[in-house]
């Protein structure tokens, strides 16, 4: 079979010339507009072939990064798109949801705090009256920041990683859970931190760790009712999160160097992840964790 470029890549040389100026600072949670370079969510590449057709999906954190990938994604595969937003993050927002009009999909967004009391409840609701059901819920939202040390780390920050990175995960799922039929899915964003902790960001790692613990429990009880429950594990991918987290200037400059691949990921390259498992095509696969890491090795939480 005769390949073209567009057809085949070679890994290595994708997104290699992508440069991360080390001075760049941002405030939590992070603006695609003041993240150098844009990150590529798939606006100009993603082509849906319609494995999605039909399906509503409610996605957490889907203004800007993963999210804003997978949403883009699930539009052009024919899914009607809800999602949760920072109430900070209202430019990122507008920003999906047009893109997601624009592949001819309805698409709602709530900028709502998931830490907030009642949030999950009323966030679901919402969903279930603008959609008219959930068939997808992708529990994307994180929050992580540099730790110095244990001993330097306020416990008030630590809650907030495990409130946004747990708790909120587990009440959106209680809520949805009743409201979902046989076929439908959960997806998870796990990390590489969860089979390769790094101290700097020790409590993220703990919950990303937990997040795949989660994931296989859920489908032990979930799957033999029909439900799927799934994760994506990325390694490195350039989003706001990035600088954002109060990484040294290095670090930022040197950004997924230290894959296989040597270099980072953009969120493009991680939607079709969410898709498969998503889709009938993955109606075999659940208490998974699909690895997108650059070759970093994946051997569980």
């Amino acid at each position: 079979m005769t390949t073209t470029p567009h057809s085949q890549q070679d890994p290595r040389t994708k997104y290699k010339d992508d440069e991360f100026p080390g001075d760049q600072v941002q405030d939590q949670p992070g603006l695609t507009a003041d993240t150098d370079p844009t990150p590529d969510h798939g606006e100009e590449t993603y082509v849906g072939s319609g494995k999605l057709k039909g399906r509503r999906a409610l996605i957490t954190g889907g203004d800007s990064g993963i999210g804003r990938a997978v949403a883009i994604a699930y539009a052009r595969e024919g899914a009607d798109v809800a999602f949760v937003h920072l109430p900070e993050e209202v430019q990122d927002a507008e920003a999906t949801l047009n893109l997601v009009r624009e592949a001819g999909q309805n698409a709602v967004a709530y900028a709502q705090d998931l830490r907030a009391n009642h949030a999950a409840e009323m966030v679901v609701q919402r969903a279930l009256e603008d959609l008219g059901g959930i068939d997808i819920l992708v529990l994307n939202a994180a929050y992580q920041r540099k730790r110095s040390g244990i001993d330097e780390t306020p416990i008030e920050e630590v809650q907030r990683v495990f409130d946004t990175n747990l708790v909120a995960h587990i009440a959106l799922t209680k809520e949805v859970v009743p409201h979902l039929q046989p076929g439908s899915s959960i997806i998870t964003t796990t990390s590489i931190q969860a089979a390769g902790p790094a101290p700097p960001l020790f409590d993220y790692a703990m919950t990303k760790a937990a997040q795949v613990a989660f994931t296989e429990v859920l489908a032990q009880e979930l799957t033999p009712k029909g439900i799927r429950v799934n994760a994506v594990a990325p390694g490195p991918i350039w989003t706001p999160l990035i600088p954002a987290t109060n990484f040294p200037e290095e670090k930022v400059e040197n950004f997924g160097e230290d894959t296989p691949l040597e270099r980072a990921g953009q969120p493009a390259e991680l939607a079709p992840a969410y898709v498969y498992l998503a889709s009938e095509e993955a109606s075999y696969t659940s208490g998974a964790v699909i690895p997108v890491t650059g070759g970093k090795p994946f051997t569980g939480g």
